[in-house]
């Protein structure tokens, strides 16, 4: 596998997240900038990681999500070895974790 290679323009994009301010703002960016399937695929891995934190079993993943096996062990791969970016974030996230977004009208119809 080929190593990834940050650069300028990637920290663009980066700097351009950084600066969303709401979930409607980071709702709106996204819409834009990838796919319907893209913002599934995240949505799902984000999700994983969340499940493989609580301790499921990759199978209970696998069928919860609706993905296979091999893309939980994939997100499982990147969780224990990767950069740290999925256990820094979910440290963060994870109080708040239950907490719903209210619905409404936004990206969230999208992927439903």
């Amino acid at each position: 596998m080929t190593e990834f290679k940050f650069n300028k323009q990637t920290d663009r994009l980066f700097e351009a997240i950084l600066s969303l301010r709401t979930v409607k703002e980071a709702e709106a960016f996204f819409r834009d900038l990838c796919t319907i399937d893209e913002l599934r695929e995240m949505t799902d891995r984000w999700r994983i990681v969340d499940l493989l934190q609580q301790g499921k079993s990759y199978r209970e993943i696998a069928s919860q999500v609706k993905v296979s096996t091999t893309t939980v062990s994939r997100v499982a791969y990147w969780l224990n070895y990767g950069k740290g970016g999925y256990q820094q974030i979910y440290g963060r996230v994870k109080p708040h974790h239950g907490n719903s977004v209210p619905k409404g009208k936004g990206l969230r119809s999208y992927l439903v």
